[in-house]
């Protein structure tokens, strides 16, 4: 691992746990995610954004690297696409929530519901970001739709 970003692109190292390494590079996410979350919806947005642009490419000089399209030592993609699971969202600053918000995330990354499996023939560290964003997307939609349909029903 002589070339620098091959240390964010795996996780600083979480990425060659041999196995559920995307579930372990995603738990650097979480603390990331739990400070996005107390921050406004601007700021949220723009780094969210900013960290899903960069790690485009660094996917990508890995991926080049490793030898493969989506190598499974190659985590900042789910590192990157975590945060959008719980954009806007004050109430994921709660653990159980923030813990709902993983779980439902990396089974849907695993799971990969269209467009999620097709988005990964996307040449590139752009196609190896899409479907974790994909999958970000469902699991906001997943556990926020889900709170906003409880507290409607359950509230007085």
């Amino acid at each position: 691992m002589d070339a620098f970003w091959m240390w964010p692109a795996t996780g600083f190292g979480l990425g060659w746990v041999p196995w559920a390494s995307g579930t372990f590079g995603s738990l650097l996410a979480v603390p990331l995610a739990w400070w996005l979350s107390g921050r406004s919806r601007r700021v949220q947005l723009g780094l969210t954004v900013a960290l899903l642009i960069t790690a485009m490419p660094l996917c990508h000089l890995a991926s080049d690297t490793l030898g493969g399209k989506d190598d499974g030592r190659i985590v900042l993609d789910e590192i990157a696409a975590f945060p959008v699971s719980v954009l806007g969202q004050v109430s994921a600053r709660q653990p159980l929530v923030m813990a709902g918000t993983f779980v439902a995330y990396r089974a849907l990354d695993i799971a990969k519901p269209p467009p999620a499996a097709g988005l990964e023939s996307v040449s590139g560290g752009v196609g190896i970001v899409l479907d974790d964003l994909v999958a970000a997307c469902y699991a906001w939609l997943l556990v926020f739709g889900g709170l906003m349909l409880w507290r409607r029903r359950f509230s007085p």
